[in-house]
């Protein structure tokens, strides 16, 4: 079984599809922690849920909810189009109140200020939450992923909404530790990493990357909640922890870390991204391993 941030109807959901194999059954759970707890304690092999999107960044949940218990592994990613649907009750009701996830309504903020002005706009759990409570009264409308109208009987009032129109969701497949997926040439490894208040020590962190030609791809900070002005840091970078760059730069973090926790090397879903460009990390390594035994320089 793959578990889902559902319920169904949801851009995740269709993202899980593409992870699943044709064996898997999909199990929807209405929040990320719930969907990731199902995965630690072994009732779901895997799961899937999103991570960052090209106009709201980061999902704070996803980034929290890895944080915290049993460690979890990304072994794959995958990149959607965003483009949602307004869901309504059948008729010709007015549309005063419009639901959806805050990262959906902060990508169709100027549609629905020039299309629903009058509405409300509702923050729910999920885009598909969003078309359910439609269903059942709760709200007029919804903007939801177009799949959601295959699950719930509503009328599609606009197709095709984005303000944006190339915004795009990462999704992650997340798994116990285990072997983890073979390099490619094309990979990202993700870390989130708690260091202590100092002066200097982000800079500290970025040196260990620059010094080895390892380019970061992403970095976002999200509080501890332990006490106030105490942060960790969300990294991705490009490369995969076998690569010896990028495993030496690992090394190089968790020395300026209180605690640094390894979230997986995986294959990008998309073109880009550095090669892996390693030979001159071996050819150095070798080096160093002559003078050592005593073979010269």
């Amino acid at each position: 079984m793959l578990a889902y941030f559902g319920p169904s109807g949801t851009f995740t959901e269709q993202a899980a599809r593409g992870f699943a194999t044709p064996q898997q059954e999909l199990v929807p759970f209405d929040t990320v922690p719930a969907a990731l707890a199902a995965t630690r304690r072994g009732e779901t092999e895997a799961a899937c849920v999103p991570v960052e999107n090209s106009v709201e960044g980061a999902v704070p949940a996803t980034m929290d909810a890895l944080t915290e218990g049993e460690p979890l592994v990304a072994v794959a990613e995958a990149v959607l189009p965003v483009r949602f649907s307004v869901l309504k009750r059948p008729g010709d009701e007015p549309v005063r109140t419009v639901a959806s996830h805050p990262h959906a309504l902060g990508q169709v903020r100027r549609w629905l200020a020039e299309h629903l002005p009058d509405a409300e706009v509702v923050a729910t759990t999920s885009t598909a939450a969003a078309a359910r409570a439609v269903l059942h009264g709760k709200f007029d409308a919804a903007v939801s992923a177009p799949v959601a109208v295959r699950h719930y009987p509503l009328e599609v009032l606009a197709a095709d909404v984005a303000d944006v129109r190339d915004a795009k969701t990462r999704f992650l497949l997340l798994r116990k530790p285990g072997p983890l997926p073979e390099p490619t040439g094309r990979d990202r490894t993700s870390v989130v990493c708690t260091v202590a208040d100092r002066p200097g020590v982000l800079a500290d962190l970025l040196s260990e990357l620059a010094l080895r030609a390892v380019n970061l791809t992403r970095i976002e900070s999200r509080p501890t909640k332990d006490r106030l002005g105490e942060y960790r840091f969300s990294i991705d970078m490009d490369g995969h922890v076998a690569e010896p760059r990028v495993g030496d730069a690992l090394a190089g973090l968790h020395r300026h870390c209180q605690h640094l926790r390894f979230l997986g090397s995986y294959p990008r879903a998309e073109p880009g991204g550095t090669p892996a460009g390693n030979d001159e990390f071996v050819s150095a390594a070798a080096w160093v391993a002559a003078v050592r035994e005593g073979r010269g320089a």
